[in-house]
């Protein structure tokens, strides 16, 4: 310890434990120091050690620091291992777990030995990828393949590998990890980290779930929870405390295999159920049962609603309200309850076993609500009695036992002496101590069953089966508390002997580290904690010994047990302590009964006086025992069954059994778990707790130097520096001391070690630093210093003579061993070759000091020289400035003033010119204002007279127009009710179809009657064909014919455009009686008037009103003017011609009903006279008439005109009596709609696709004339008309191909009209319209989609017969996602093919991932598929192969089991495989139904316009006829074109339905399949629910055997004790007659 090195110090008032210092001046008897992080702070330290050997110093509380590692150095794991520290003591391993801490670092070795630091919140450590590196390294290592220095950092997987691969080695020696620490450590962590790799490593084939059973490495992990629920609470240091010690061995075959697991519980803290301290809580059952328990349980429990009076049931229960009964900060006790009941059931455990155990839980928890009351006996005693007997009631019926005996066993106790039994009444105090003692009893007795049920499903059957083991120690660590009593005893017991344990472990591995370097260790010695196990053990005179010896007197208690070990290890009077220092005890102790015990973790004091022997003694009173022998529950007597066999001692055949005191127990069980590990290689984990708060990120480090102490580390520790605790590659050394001897010459001893051998260099070193050490020795003085005046040394020698000299380098050669790889050196010589290392670097560093100042001070005078010069010159030039700005600012100046009188002039000037243009720009608006509002004024005196003039004018223009309509009017309704008289054609028409359809009848019910045979029906249809072609021919003579009538009244409205045009011209010479005309028109209207006989007047009236009201100033009519007579003519002919088509349509639906009643009859189908009415529609569509608007829009005053006769109460023909007049106007509209029509079925036919027009060639319809129709119905649609169809009240079906007319978007939410609530029939159409509607277009649109792509997971099935007839099926692709595509070559869907592209990014391909074979994304011709089918057809969807790993196959295999998601397209076969099937996936049934339309309707197109005829339907070559010659009704023509769309909707109604039958279907099947899997389960259930019923009979009749016999043992055991008791009595009283 030289100045300037780096020290730890002891912290003996804060926190800190140990503080780094650095030695500031050393003195010869103390050290000076200041802290690295505060160097105001100094102190010194004194020396308490002086060896005159090897004149080593030892200060008080002062270790040596190693050197800081390099970021470099510690992302390479140099600190992995604290044993390669070159200073391992106590800072330097705080120092390091520290520092790792907090970089999130918290496992780290210590040679064999693991530190594992609780972090208290999720780390990313144990992820499936970190566990498969562990595991594949050690396998890799197993096999010789791997590198002895592992590139993983330290982990608990690495403990657990290592002992499962030593475990599997050669000699197939058992293993065992011994996990140790204080309560909130991270122990049961740990512990379930180690199980799960254990469990994965033995994990084999079998190992898997077997008719609804777990696997063993499933029940093995899943008993954790149920031993946590039973035996874990929350303490103020931990929410998940361990309060039991348990031995877990894992049992694994020849191969590796995990068979089976054996658990082995120590000392369960019973008294933790009657009192826990205030923020801890009782075991986690009980508040797991209160919070988690549904309200039917709670009933089920006596937790009746208004019993806690407003408190939460966990304060309200004694037993677990004591703490406050807080919540857990990880999880949830209504959590905890599920995954406790989980992991019962998963072990095998019945529900009704289940539910016993939760009702015994629940039991004691009212056990503990009993109180009792002071009331006086007979004999004048206070005795207890229950205050409320409904909680003993409740408490005896859940537990299982009787009510009075329960009673009895609370509040009596029983003696039996002589055979007879002594009872005696219990005061209040004794009573609540009994129900404790019962309580605990009861818990302590179900915790040790739940733990043999828990072997019993874990555990190997045969113990042939196991090769080798692995075993788990969970045991509590080292405890020292404010008040000890037997419980840390029993644990600082178990420290102590693990702890003797752990030390002949390191001196074992320190023994084979010193072998394998080939290096003498006979001179050390082993230290030995055995003493310290005597004290406790030792028999006769050891602590539990004294202990079971007093517990078996009649009058024994916990002060005399204090003497009487007082007097055993402390005989003399003043001693304090014993002969082997480990027992102690003051006088004043003594007088308090506290005695203490030296272990290797520091001194413990313990109370004698706070019950040692009650807890020793652990007895069942008599009343207990027979409560529990003659409980009505067999549970109960299982219960205590167990309990009994666990406390009973092993005696000789023929006589009764002892009880076993809990030390006896105790001790035996220790004694075993050392032998079982003993004969196992161990293996150690010491988890660390950094803070008491249980907060992440935070670390005290007094509370760690502690727990490492209690741990046993610092004692591993000291082992270790017990030889040659300090260790260093021969490379390390040559480095680190090299520079000891500066002096030496290359020649001799080189600098390099490249080309040498390290070990014989660092030979040569020693010896030579031991021969100058030497050297150095003899030349000091007797001051102990050198001359640093001597002529002859340099510069650098006298500098380091100037310093405080080192020890001398004397030391003997054998403390420093050179082995083969290192070399190991004891403390004395390592500490005076740092000490010279460092004083060679102080005085190196003040050599380079001292030239640095020097190179400073020359540096600084040259700077200063150059700074003076420089100064000089810029006072010379700052000098020359100041005059050269002088004169500048004089010529400014000057400058200045003559700009500013400029600026002041110029100023005046602008004001002046301003004024001067806003002046004359006011008067110049004034001026023109003035002369523009004369103007103003003269524009709107002549607008007004021009006005007065126009509206008079028209005025006149309008009176004559109406009187000219009404005219008109008159004529046209004469001439409509002279033509409704004319029905005679109409009837002949109708006796035409009637005898057609007589005729029809006929002919089809012959040929129902002789054969159904095809042929005959090919010919009907043939013939059918043939009437609708004769039908198309006369629907188009008979629009020719329309067309015919429009043009004439077409040239008729042009000629009365002439007229009016002449008529406009005679206007102006009528001005001058615009007046007179409008006063005589407004006298004839405001009359009554006329009566409707008076419209049908003679010829001659009516001729007489037009002269009256011309007046005889009328230019007469010129000869090619058309009458309004010859109009209405023409337009009452167009109107018969229509209504002859409306009655032809009418007959057409009387023939249409009476075709689908024949249709339905030759299908086996009767249908009724409304169901027929049903299928067709309510109204056929007429050709709406031709009309013409009756007014102007434009002309504003004609309405007001018009309007004005309504408002003076003249009444108006109604609008189908009067027929329109047309005028000049409504021509010009009716030529433009015209035109405009045209141009709309020119657009519409170019648009029409070929493939369209074929298929409407194929069904009879001429589309070119069907958009014609349709453009010219929506033009006429555009105005109004006077008549009204049916069709304009009821909806009707859209048929056809009209969606492409009217295309909208798809709405979102699709209602199918089948599923759709109606009231009526109209309701119900225009959902089917809708549902239509919305098909078509998606249909339509599908095309488009598909050449997109859709994407899907696909299987391609290639199935191949085999020579001997077997059919092998093979998948080119298996569970690939897919994107399938439409690719079309030309306008020809025969050439057209699917192609299937593999989806995936660059991630994927680079990763290798969705590689299949080129052949399996070959295209697919539509050519070559054979059929399209919902489902998966040839192949059960559940087996469908997947790809990937196991986990993630099973979870892509739950996907397959939706058939409704699957489509199968079936392909001609290849010389390959026989049959072909791509098998698609899609996310939704939706997508899967669309494909499945979409793709039929491609095929279904593809076979119309590109294959081969399959209908019967079709027409023939006939020889051609005249077109003059045939004469086809018009009503056959439209009966033939509806028939056909009749047959579109049907089948499109068809589809519809069957799409809803195909989602019914699948949801059936759906729901079958549920049902299915539900009734397996069940079914295995009952299987396994049955088994176990059968193996427990079995178990339940042994067991009632052995208690029969136990039952008989018991009797005999009563007497003797009987009979003893008796003895006892009679010495008693013969002692004391004798003392009286």
């Amino acid at each position: 310890m030289e100045a300037g090195a780096k020290v730890w110090i002891t912290d003996d008032n804060g926190d800190e434990a140990w503080m780094l210092a650095e030695i500031v001046k050393k003195h010869t008897d103390k050290l000076e120091l200041q802290l690295v992080e505060s160097p105001q702070k100094k102190f010194s330290r004194a020396i308490a050690i002086n060896d005159p050997e090897t004149g080593e110093l030892k200060y008080q509380g002062v270790e040596l620091a190693n050197t800081a590692l390099s970021e470099q150095e510690k992302r390479e794991g140099l600190d992995d291992d604290l044993i390669t520290l070159p200073h391992l003591h106590e800072p330097a391993i705080l120092h390091a777990i520290t520092e790792r801490f907090f970089q999130g670092k918290i496992y780290t070795w210590t040679g064999p030995v693991i530190i594992a630091v609780n972090p208290f919140q999720r780390l990313p450590l144990y992820t499936t990828g970190i566990l498969e590196e562990y595991r594949r390294e050690g396998l890799l290592r197993s096999q010789g393949l791997g590198d002895s220095k592992s590139d993983l950092g330290p982990h608990v997987y690495a403990v657990a590998d290592r002992s499962y691969r030593q475990m599997m080695g050669e000699e197939r020696k058992s293993q065992a990890i011994l996990i140790s620490g204080e309560s909130g450590a991270g122990k049961t962590e740990s512990t379930k980290i180690v199980m799960l790799y254990l469990t994965t490593l033995g994990a084999s084939s079998k190992n898997q779930e077997v008719d609804g059973e777990l696997s063993i490495m499933e029940r093995v992990l899943q008993s954790n929870p149920v031993l946590e629920a039973f035996g874990n609470a929350r303490t103020l240091r931990n929410d998940n405390s361990s309060r039991f010690g348990k031995f877990i061995e894992l049992g694994f075959s020849r191969a590796g295999h995990l068979v089976g697991a054996k658990v082995q519980t120590y000392l369960l803290e019973k008294v933790r159920l009657a009192f826990h301290a205030s923020g801890e809580r009782n075991y986690h059952i009980f508040y797991q049962i209160l919070r988690g328990s549904s309200e039917e349980e709670k009933k089920k429990y006596r937790f009746h609603e208004g019993l806690t009076h407003g408190l939460d049931l966990p304060n309200y229960f004694h037993y677990t309200g004591q703490g406050g009964a807080p919540h857990l900060r990880e999880f949830s006790d209504e959590d905890g309850l599920k995954y406790t009941l989980k992991a019962m059931q998963g072990l095998g455990w019945s529900h009704e076993t289940i539910e016993k155990v939760i009702m015994i839980c629940a039991g004691i928890l009212h056990l503990g609500q009993i109180t009792f009351d002071a009331v006086t006996n007979d004999d004048g005693v206070d005795a207890a009695v229950v205050e409320e007997e409904r909680m003993l009631t409740d408490a005896a019926e859940l537990i299982g036992v009787d009510v009075d005996k329960m009673k009895t066993a609370l509040t009596e106790r029983v003696i039996v002496a002589r055979g007879q039994e002594i009872r005696t009444q219990l005061n209040v105090e004794r009573a609540v101590d009994a129900r404790d003692a019962l309580a605990k009893t009861m818990y302590g007795a179900l915790f040790l069953w739940v733990v043999d049920q828990v072997n019993q499903s874990i555990c190997w059957q045969d113990d042939s089966d196991v090769r080798s083991s692995t075993g788990i120690l969970d045991i509590f660590g080292f405890e020292c508390f404010a008040v000890n009593s037997f419980e840390q005893l029993c644990i600082n017991y178990t420290n102590e002997a693990l702890q003797q344990q752990f030390n002949k472990f390191i001196f074992k591995m320190e023994q084979a580290e010193y072998e394998r370097e080939k290096i003498d260790w006979a001179f050390i010695s082993f230290p030995d904690n055995q003493d310290c196990l005597d004290t406790i053990q030792m028999k006769k005179t050891g602590i539990l010994a004294m202990l079971d010896d007093e517990c078996r007197l009649p009058g024994g208690n916990d002060k005399n047990w204090a003497n009487r070990m007082y007097d055993s290890f402390l005989p003399n009077t003043h001693q304090v302590e014993s002969e082997n220092t480990r027992f102690s005890a003051t006088p004043v102790q003594k007088s308090k009964a506290i005695f203490c015990v030296r272990h290797f973790a520091g001194v413990v004091q313990y109370n004698a006086e706070t019950g040692f022997m009650e807890k020793n003694r652990d007895e069942i009173p008599l009343t207990a025992q027979a409560l529990f022998e003659t409980a009505p529950s067999q549970l109960v007597k299982d219960v205590y069954s167990v309990q009994k066999k666990a406390s009973a001692e092993e005696v000789k055949v023929g006589k009764p059994a002892k009880s076993k005191t809990v030390g006896v127990q105790f001790k035996e069980q220790l004694s075993s778990l050392i032998d079982n590990v003993e004969k196992t290689e161990p293996h150690y984990i010491r988890c660390l707790k950094p803070n008491d708060a249980a907060k992440p990120k935070l670390l005290t480090r007094k509370r760690l130097t502690e727990q490492l102490r209690y741990g046993g580390v610092l004692e591993a520790v000291r082992v270790a520096r017990m030889g040659y605790p300090v260790r260093l590659t021969h490379e390390a050394f040559f480095q680190r001391y090299r520079m000891l001897l500066p002096a030496i010459p290359e020649e001799k001893l080189t600098w390099s070690m490249e080309g040498e051998d390290a070990q014989k260099l660092c030979v040569k070193l020693l010896d030579i630093v031991l021969e100058e050490g030497a050297k150095h020795k003899a030349a000091i003085g007797e001051d102990g210093k050198l001359d640093p005046h001597e002529d002859s040394i340099s510069r650098s020698e006298k500098i380091r003579r100037m310093q405080h000299q080192p020890i001398p380098l004397v030391f003997p050669k054998t403390d420093v061993q050179l082995g083969i790889t290192k070399v190991f050196m004891r403390k004395p010589p390592h500490d005076a070759l740092e000490a010279h290392r460092v004083f060679h670097q102080h005085g190196s560093a003040t050599v380079i000091q001292c030239w640095m100042r020097g190179m400073e001070k020359r540096k600084q005078y040259l700077i200063l020289g150059n700074a003076a010069l420089t100064a000089q010159r810029a006072y010379r030039g700052y000098k020359g400035r100041e005059r050269w700005t002088a004169l500048r600012q004089a010529v400014a100046g000057q400058l200045l003033t003559n700009t500013f009188r400029m600026q002041i002039v110029r100023r005046r000037y602008a004001r002046a010119k301003s004024g001067t243009i806003q002046f004359e720009a006011l008067y110049r608006g004034y001026a023109t204002r003035k002369e523009l509002a004369a103007i103003k004024v003269q524009t709107n005196v002549r607008m007004q007279k021009q006005r007065r003039m126009f509206v008079k004018l028209v005025s006149a223009t309008i009176a004559l127009q109406c009187a000219l309509r009404a005219r008109v009017a008159e004529k046209l309704l004469f001439e409509l009710k002279r033509e409704q008289k004319d029905v005679g054609k109409l009837k002949q028409n109708n006796e035409k179809l009637k005898s057609e359809m007589a005729s029809l009848r006929a002919m089809l019910a012959a040929q129902a009657k002789g054969d159904a045979s095809r042929v005959a029906n090919e010919k009907e249809l043939e013939e059918k064909q043939q009437e609708i072609d004769r039908l198309e021919k006369r629907v188009a003579h008979l629009e020719a014919e329309l067309e015919q009538k429009k043009a004439l009244i077409q040239q008729i409205e042009a000629k009365m455009k002439a007229q009016r045009e002449n008529s406009a011209s005679e206007l102006s010479k009528l001005q001058h009686q615009v007046h007179h005309l409008n006063t005589k028109h407004t006298h004839r209207r405001s009359t009554t008037p006329p009566s409707p006989g008076a419209l049908r007047d003679s010829p001659s009236s009516v001729s007489h009103r037009k002269t009256a009201s011309g007046d005889g100033h009328l230019a007469p009519v010129s000869e090619n003017m058309v009458s309004a007579e010859v109009l209405a003519e023409h337009m009452a002919q167009l109107r018969r011609l229509e209504d002859e088509l409306e009655a032809e349509r009418d007959h057409r639906r009387a023939a249409d009903g009476e075709i689908i009643k024949l249709r339905a009859a030759m299908g086996g189908v009767h249908l009724s006279d409304s169901d027929v009415n049903a299928l067709l529609p309510k109204a056929m569509e007429s050709l709406p008439p031709v009309e013409t608007d009756t007014i102007d829009e434009g002309d504003e005053d004609d309405q007001r005109l018009d309007e004005s006769p309504r408002t003076n109460g003249a009444k108006t023909p109604a609008p189908q009596d009067l027929a329109p007049e047309v005028t000049g106007a409504e021509e010009e509209k009716e030529q433009a709609a015209s035109k405009k029509l045209q141009e709309e079925e020119k657009e519409l036919d170019e648009e029409m696709t070929p493939e369209v027009m074929t298929a409407l060639n194929k069904l009879g319809i001429d589309q070119a004339k069907d958009n014609r129709m349709f453009n010219r119905e929506a033009a006429e649609k555009k105005r109004p008309s006077l008549l009204k169809s049916p069709s304009d009240y009821l909806p009707m079906i859209r048929r056809g191909f009209s969606s492409r007319f009217e295309e909208k978007e798809e709405e979102p939410v699709v209602s199918v009209g089948w599923q759709v609530e109606v009231r009526n029939r109209k309701e119900r159409e225009e959902a089917l319209r809708d549902d239509v509607h919305r098909f078509e277009v998606k249909m339509k649109k599908f095309n488009a989609q598909l050449e997109e792509g859709i994407d899907s997971t696909m299987w391609q099935l290639n199935r191949s017969t085999e020579v001997e007839g077997d059919v092998r099926d093979e998948f080119a692709l298996k569970n690939t996602n897919v994107t399938v595509k439409l690719q079309r070559r030309s306008n020809l869907f025969m050439q057209a093919v699917l192609t299937f592209s593999s989806r995936g990014g660059y991630l994927g391909k680079a990763l290798g991932r969705n590689r299949v074979d080129k052949a399996a994304l070959e295209p697919l011709s539509l050519f070559d598929i054979l059929e399209v089918k919902a489902g998966c057809s040839g192949y059960d969807h559940a087996e469908l192969p997947v790809s990937g790993s196991s986990k993630k196959g099973k979870d892509k295999k739950g996907e397959n089991r939706q058939s409704s998601l699957f489509l199968t397209i079936k392909a001609t076969p290849t010389p390959v495989a026989a049959s072909r099937s791509y098998i698609l996936r899609f996310k939704s049934r939706s997508a899967r139904n669309d494909m499945l339309n979409g793709l039929r309707g491609i095929l279904a197109e593809m076979q119309v316009h590109e294959g081969v005829s399959i209908s019967t339907l079709q027409s023939f070559d006939e020889p051609e006829e005249d077109e003059n010659n045939v004469l086809v009704p018009l009503s056959e023509v439209h009966n033939a074109i509806n028939r056909e769309r009749e047959s579109y909707d049907r089948l499109l109604l068809l589809l519809l339905q069957s799409g809803e039958d195909l989602k019914e279907k699948e949801d059936e099947l759906l729901n079958l399949r549920g049902k299915l899997e539900s009734t397996a389960k069940e079914s295995v259930e009952k299987d396994r629910v049955q088994a176990n019923d059968s193996k427990l009979i079995m178990q339940l009749s042994k067991k009632l055997e052995t208690l029969l016999m136990d039952n008989e043992d018991l009797r005999d055991q009563n007497d003797r004790l009987n009979s003893r008791l008796i003895a006892v009595e009679c010495e008693k009283m013969n002692l004391m007659s004798g003392t009286s």
